[in-house]
């Protein structure tokens, strides 16, 4: 789509349109007369890799509610490009934008393997299951060229260290190798993110991800080498894909998903103006009735921050969602058993004697 002047206003490709301030800086930058500013980058710009230092790298989870007590992401930032990602408030922490900046500026900790070895080998370290993503998909594009993901997997492997992962992208298939010989001793389990089976849908909220398609062939994939899998419908969007609740979970177990899980979109932080503003250009017609919707399941809001309500939501709108997953687990097997991860190999591998 084009404006009067000639200038594209939808940025294809891009899940934000906007660039939203940073609330941690007194100062932005904007474009207000074309002719100003002799270099300024257009929205629509190359990805940025940016490597990143850190301290540590294994984060312990404090919130009680997202089934994880240790996360660990190599990259801060995602090409994918969600809307709805509630990791774009982060990557203001980090001094960027939670709109554009956080689809093409991403930070890669180079260092995160030599971290999470230095991580595993504290003595009172327990092999508590971590969680591979948990802020950002550790699958994300920029893993095809920097693999930190699989690094990070064969450590894990030799430490006999238990991971879980989620992912919404078919690049965690070339690593099947490594995720086959850790199913052998069930160090690894995977949940696939599918939001929806409409592949206009899917284009708009998540612009550089996978097909639903390639989705359920990684949950096959998997789940044929002996790995246990999950499916995550999340977030369910009412007006946009609650719907497809029942195909999702029925195609998910149908290709070998032996758990599940869901979300109600909830739009914490400046994601509210970033999903307003997408919603409004994607889907005009349907504004009003998707954002009551929301609304409908956050107590007259569009983001609940209390743990156990956040992520499911109330109301009538939210118990019927909650109902319909319900339902469709019993119907499909899902869920029957809980996925459980071996603790007990764990052993720090015994540093190789140098010859002379």
């Amino acid at each position: 789509m084009l404006l009067e002047d000639g200038h594209q206003d939808y940025l294809n490709g891009r899940g934000a349109q906007l660039n939203t301030a940073n609330r941690y800086l007194k100062n932005s930058l904007a474009k207000d007369h074309p002719e100003g500013i002799d270099d300024w980058e257009e929205p629509n710009s190359k990805t940025a890799f940016i490597v990143g230092s850190s301290k540590s790298v294994v984060n312990k989870v404090q919130s009680p509610d997202v089934g994880m007590a240790y996360s660990l992401n190599p990259y801060q930032g995602c090409e994918h490009g969600c809307i709805y990602c509630y990791a774009r408030n982060s990557h203001e922490y980090w001094g960027f934008s939670a709109g554009l900046d956080f689809e093409r500026k991403i930070i890669v900790k180079q260092d995160a393997p030599a971290l999470f070895k230095k991580f595993l080998e504290r003595k009172a370290w327990d092999a508590t299951p971590i969680s591979l993503s948990g802020n950002t998909d550790c699958y994300q594009p920029a893993e095809r060229k920097f693999r930190l993901t699989r690094q990070l997997l064969e450590i894990a492997l030799a430490y006999r260290q238990p991971v879980s992962m989620i992912t919404k992208n078919a690049l965690i298939l070339r690593d099947l190798d490594i995720l086959q010989e850790m199913a052998k001793l069930r160090l690894a389990a995977v949940y696939v993110s599918i939001t929806s089976l409409d592949e206009q849908l899917r284009l708009k909220l998540e612009p550089r991800t996978t097909t639903a398609k390639q989705r359920l062939k990684i949950i096959y994939e998997l789940s044929k080498v002996g790995l246990p899998t999950g499916v995550m419908a999340a977030p369910m969007i009412p007006g946009l894909n609650n719907h497809e609740m029942p195909a999702i979970l029925q195609a998910a177990a149908e290709n070998g998903a032996k758990g599940a899980g869901y979300t109600v979109v909830r739009l914490n932080g400046i994601i509210h103006q970033l999903f307003e503003d997408w919603l409004r250009k994607n889907f005009p017609d349907r504004f009003e009735k998707v954002w009551h919707m929301i609304q409908d399941c956050h107590n007259g809001n569009v983001n609940d921050s209390r743990y156990g309500t956040r992520m499911r939501g109330e109301g009538n709108f939210a118990e019927m969602i909650r109902s319909t997953f319900k339902l469709h687990c019993r119907l499909n097997g899902l869920n029957v058993d809980d996925i459980q991860l071996d603790r007990t190999l764990f052993k720090i591998p015994q540093a190789q004697m140098s010859l002379f």
